[in-house]
This record gives C-alpha cells, sequence and structure tokens, in this order.
C-alpha cells in the first residue's frame, strides 16, 4: 500500500512556496494563517492595545459611577435637606467689610454743651449734630430699654425726673435689634443688643412754622433690619426737602420681636408677645406726637413711610385701634395685610425656640443672656415669625377691617412693583435656585384650595407669557403684593377715605429682578448711591417726580405734581398712576388678574417657605429629569468605549 502523503506534500508546498522575507509583517503572517482556520497569538503590541481599551472603559465606568453618585447625593441635598432653602447660607463673605460701622455709643452728658443744637422732650435733653444746614438728633430712646423682666413685654414709656432731666448726647445711632448677619441687610453688621428702641431724626435748622413729619418704618420681612442701614439715612432727603422733618425708628425684629407664648408655662402674662414690633412702632409713634414739636415739626401732620415688612407694618397700623390719632397718612410700599401669620403658623418658632433653649417656662427663657439668644437667632432666623392675627393687638380678619372701615380718618398713597417675588432671586442666592423654590411653594399653597379656586390659579398661570417657574413668580406678583394693595384701596375708599395707586414699572438691570421689591427705594429717600441694585439705571425724570409727589403728599394729602394728575383711586375704577419710563394714569390694570386671583385671598397666603412639603410634582418631574440625564451620561461612555473595541 503506497502512504497517504497528499496532506504532507501540500504542507511542504505550502512551506517552500511562503517566501521567508524579513520584510514580511505580521498581518500578511495572520493572513496566510487563516487558511488553515488558525487563530493567531496575540503579539505583545495587540495585549497592551487590548489592556488600554480595558483599563480605559474601566477607567470611564468608574468616572460615570463617580459623577452619578455625586451628581445624586447634590439631588437628595437640593430636594431634602432640612436646610434647604436658608437666606443667610448666601450671606457674602465680604459684607462685614462692605459695611464696617464704627459703633460709638451716646453718652450722658455731665458738662457744658452746645445749647443751640439741644432740644428738651419728655425723657431728657438730647444734644445733636450739624452737617451743613442739616440737623441731626439719632439714638433717642423712645422706650424703657426691653430687658431684664422686661423682655418679650410690650414697650414702657420712659420716665424722668422733671427737677432732674439728663442730658445725652444724640450723635450715634442706637443699637440694631438683635438679627442674624446678612449680606442683604447691612444694619445686621452694625452692634446689636436688646436695648434697642431709638429713633432719629433729620432736620434742615430750625423753623418757626410747624412742618411736616415723615416717619420711616424699614423693612427686612420682620426678621431683619435697622436704621443704621445707609440706605434710611434721611440726610439726602432732608438735604433735598427742607421742609419736611424726616424720623426713623428702630423696632424688634425675629425671636425678640413677634413671638407667641400664650401657651407656654407663665406666658399668661405675655399674651401681646406676637406682636412686640408693632408696639413698639406704636409706643415710637407716640413719642413722636408727644414730642416732635420741640424739634419744629407739625404733631398734626404726620405721615407715616413704610417698605416691604414697614409697608406691612404701616398697612397694620391703619386698623389697630392703639395706633388711632398717632399719625395722619401712610405711604404703604410694597407691603400689605397679607404679610402676617395665623396663632397656629406662629407655633413652631416657639417650639423650636424652647428646644434649642432647653426651656420649658417663661422663667426659663429669661436667664438666657443676650450672647445666647443671638446664637439661637442665628440657627432659627429663617423661621422668623410676621405679625400675628391674634385678635388682641391685630384683628383676625384684616380685609374685614378694611371693609368696614377701621382705617378711617386717615389718607392713603399705595403701590406695588411690576416684579416684586423676584426679590427671591437675592433671597436664594441666584435665579436657578430661585426658579425651582417658588413652584415648590406654588405646589404646596395649591394643597390648601379648593378644586375651583385651583382651576383658577392654573388658569392665570397658564395665560402667562413666561417660562412656567416665571409665570409662578407672576402669581405671587398678584397674590402677595398687588391684590391686597388693591383690596386695601378698595376698602378704605368704601368708607370716605382718600386713597391713591401706583404700580412701578421702572426696572433694574441688575441680573433678572428687573421692577423687582425695594427697588424703587433708593429713589423715594434720594439715597441713589445706596440701592442694593448696583447696576440700576437712575431715571433723573422720574426720581424728581417720585421725590415729589411723596412730599406733597405728605404736607397735603394730594401727590399730584404741576401738570401731572395723579387721580384719586376709584374702587369702580380702580385706577393707578404708572411709575416708569412714562408717568400716565391706567383704569383696571391686569382685570383679568384680579377677577381670576381675588376668591384666592381668602387662603391668606403669606409667602412663607420656612417648612416646605417637597414631596409635589414639580420636585418628582425635576428628579425623573436629572435622573434620565444621569442615565444618559453613564450609557453614552459604555457605547464610545465598546465602539473603540
Amino acid at each position: 500500500m503506497k502512504p497517504d502523503v497528499s496532506e504532507s506534500s501540500n504542507l511542504l508546498t505550502h512551506v517552500i512556496e511562503y517566501d521567508f522575507n524579513e520584510e514580511n509583517d505580521e498581518n500578511s503572517i495572520i493572513e496566510e494563517d487563516d487558511d488553515f482556520d488558525i487563530k493567531p497569538i496575540p503579539s505583545f503590541k495587540e495585549k497592551q492595545e487590548k489592556k488600554k481599551r480595558c483599563g480605559g472603559m474601566c477607567y470611564c465606568c468608574c468616572c460615570c459611577f463617580f459623577i452619578l453618585l455625586l451628581i445624586g447625593t447634590g439631588v437628595a441635598f437640593i430636594f431634602f435637606s432640612s436646610k434647604k432653602f436658608k437666606i443667610n447660607e448666601f450671606t457674602d463673605n465680604n459684607a462685614s467689610a462692605k459695611y464696617s460701622y464704627k459703633f460709638e455709643k451716646n453718652e450722658k452728658i455731665e458738662g457744658e454743651y452746645d445749647q443751640s443744637l439741644a432740644i428738651q422732650c419728655e425723657n431728657g435733653i438730647f444734644v445733636g449734630k450739624k452737617y451743613g444746614e442739616i440737623i441731626t438728633f439719632k439714638g433717642i430712646p423712645y422706650a424703657q430699654p426691653p430687658i431684664g423682666n422686661l423682655r418679650w413685654k410690650p414697650p414702657v414709656k420712659m420716665e424722668v425726673n422733671p427737677e432732674n432731666i439728663p442730658v445725652y448726647q444724640a450723635f450715634h445711632f442706637g443699637y440694631s435689634p438683635i438679627q442674624t448677619q446678612w449680606a442683604a441687610e447691612a444694619a445686621s453688621y452694625y452692634e446689636q443688643s436688646e436695648d434697642c428702641l431709638t429713633l432719629n431724626i433729620w432736620m434742615r435748622n430750625f423753623s418757626e412754622e410747624p412742618l411736616p413729619v415723615i416717619v420711616f418704618i424699614y423693612g427686612g420681612s420682620y426678621g431683619w433690619g435697622g436704621t443704621v442701614d445707609p440706605l434710611y439715612d434721611g440726610i439726602n432727603f432732608v438735604n433735598k426737602n427742607p421742609d419736611v422733618i424726616f424720623v426713623s425708628i428702630n423696632y424688634r425684629v425675629g425671636i425678640m420681636g413677634f413671638i407667641d407664648f400664650s401657651k407656654v408655662k407663665g406666658g399668661e402674662e405675655y399674651q401681646k408677645s406676637g406682636n412686640l414690633g408693632i408696639l413698639d412702632q406704636i409706643q415710637a409713634l407716640k413719642w413722636i406726637k408727644e414730642n416732635i414739636a420741640e424739634f419744629g415739626g407739625d404733631p398734626n401732620n404726620i405721615t407715616v413711610l413704610g417698605e416691604s415688612a414697614g409697608a406691612g407694618s404701616v398697612s397694620l397700623l391703619s386698623v389697630i385701634p392703639q395706633a388711632k390719632g398717632l399719625f395722619n397718612r401712610v405711604i404703604v410700599q410694597s407691603g400689605s395685610i397679607a404679610l402676617t401669620y395665623s396663632k397656629k403658623e406662629c407655633e413652631k418658632l416657639t417650639k423650636l425656640l424652647l428646644e434649642e433653649a432647653n426651656a420649658d417656662t417663661m422663667e426659663d427663657l429669661l436667664t438666657l443672656n443676650e450672647e445666647t439668644l443671638k446664637e439661637i437667632n442665628i440657627k432659627l432666623n429663617d423661621y422668623s415669625n410676621f405679625p400675628e392675627r391674634d385678635g388682641i393687638v391685630i384683628p383676625e380678619d384684616l380685609y374685614e377691617a378694611y371693609n368696614n372701615g377701621s382705617s378711617k380718618g386717615i389718607d392713603m398713597l399705595i403701590g406695588t412693583n411690576h416684579d416684586e417675588s423676584r426679590y427671591w432671586i437675592r433671597a436664594f442666592g441666584n435665579e436657578y435656585v430661585s426658579q425651582m423654590a417658588i413652584p415648590i411653594l406654588y405646589e404646596n399653597n395649591m394643597k390648601e384650595v379648593s378644586d375651583d379656586d385651583k382651576k383658577k390659579a392654573e388658569r392665570f398661570v397658564r395665560l402667562q407669557e413666561s417660562s412656567y417657574p416665571w409665570s409662578i413668580s407672576e402669581f405671587y406678583n398678584e397674590l402677595l403684593f398687588r391684590l391686597p394693595a388693591m383690596e386695601q384701596a378698595i376698602g378704605h375708599s368704601k368708607n370716605e377715605g382718600k386713597a391713591y395707586m401706583y404700580y412701578w414699572t421702572d426696572k433694574t438691570t441688575y441680573k433678572s429682578v428687573s421692577a423687582n421689591h425695594g427697588v424703587e427705594l433708593s429713589v423715594v429717600l434720594n439715597n441713589l448711591n445706596s440701592t442694593v441694585y448696583e447696576e440700576h439705571l437712575i431715571n433723573k425724570h422720574l426720581v424728581d417726580m417720585v421725590q415729589t409727589m411723596w412730599v406733597n403728599f405728605a404736607k397735603t394729602g394730594n401727590p399730584s405734581v404741576g401738570n401731572t394728575t395723579w387721580e384719586k383711586f376709584d374702587p369702580s375704577k380702580k385706577n393707578v398712576i404708572m411709575l416708569g419710563d412714562d408717568i400716565h394714569m391706567e383704569e383696571k390694570l391686569y382685570e383679568e388678574h384680579y377677577v381670576l386671583l381675588k376668591p384666592l385671598l381668602k387662603y391668606k397666603f403669606n409667602g412663607s417657605y420656612a417648612d416646605l412639603d417637597y414631596n409635589v410634582n414639580y420636585v418628582q418631574k425635576v428628579i425623573i429629569g436629572i435622573v434620565c440625564i444621569l442615565i444618559a451620561l453613564f450609557i453614552l461612555p459604555l457605547l464610545i468605549c465598546r465602539r473603540r473595541k
């Protein structure tokens, strides 16, 4: 039998025919080997490339996982942290340097003093200072210091021995009320104390004729503020308006000024503690009424001007029986009776204070020293109360109070700004957090309304031409500011009261705040370099017109200027003056908004965001959207790595 050599021969032939030339590369060898279906042994270079691909893939996966973990943690913190939306967390680290104050206390004068700058009042002789043509009296106490047994008590009038009247300097601002430092509130960087019940007076020399008096009450969400703030300084206002006397007053805020102790053991003597700041204002007005004539002011021509919480205060003072007869006119800028709390809403702050102080009774609380109170206030300032509708100091139904004529006997100038609620951009630190917070507040509020009223709110939101968060912002412009102010003007006018209403549209270029809450204040007070909106482009014509209108109103009760007639408010016309690039009257401004949202006023929403429920549709949609993006970010690198492989 002949051997089968075909396989060997073929193999030999293959070898013989193959050219073992060094120029043949690995690829050609691999191609030849394919003829035998033999897998080549990976080269060292291929092994290195494979390792690189695997390493790169692992690296991509690790990076994606790490990013996923970080963003997931961030999402959890943003939406579920109990510290969400704390405005003091956005404090500017440079603010303390920007607001550098040298605190000096007014001392008792024992020797000689400049009697040409001295005024004798019921509680002492106060010596002022002269700056050019302007005379100032700063830090005059209008009540006994609310310390010791007077802590959390209504203010008490100061008494002095008429046979031995003390003489004091009135050179320096008094202490700021206790509050948390916050870059938006300059007064929070000044020396603070419980002993803060003081006022300041600016005047242009002494006048033989009694001059109208304007009393300014600052804002600050009832948790901040103080008269030392450069924005509230009266020297520029009086320098431009020498025929007016300007007064500013301090009052207690936060846990020292608005906290309800009625249910605390020993709280029987503290039934008015929910409105101490308002009672401070009333006591200051009493002091002004009794003493301002000594400074050349007319005690029968006093106008109370307030902005934000100050305007809310003025709105309340107009219907509080204790304040009757203390003033003749009010100017209400961007604040209203909507900025109040029910007794139930005030309970949380009291509970938190007792927990932080480890106290059970009022006796325990009175043992706390001032420094401890300051530290506690830092922890609790985001839970500060608004004035309490307690039925003792403040009526429980404030809309009814206006409708039944409780504000009779005064003239009213009242108005709001076009973009009030964009203030929250500054409060929350940036536009993006604000745009998340406002819809969350909206959905929380909508849980409390009827189905019919919810449909009205949703229709309002759909009518807006802006994106969803800004549409919600418009909702709060109306519900917290314009509509309550409108209702106050309507109620006041229907009861023979004289009212004038404005709508501010002049904008700032600062970010997205536009004609935001507070933008008009530097214009009104003539402190154009102290505006909180540094990029505010000043409209000189508007500045002059507004200041003249405000002063005319304080003098005569009519804000009209020259050929510009500011018509008295008529409830049937809802006529307002537009203050912006063009000054003119309009009737039934945004009437459809008014009709849709007026039914929601009965829910008494106040814009409080301290205790929100984040388990709402908006948060869920945002989380789902973020998760989808994260999944896409995780999968995309895998696909890229696989494709490269």
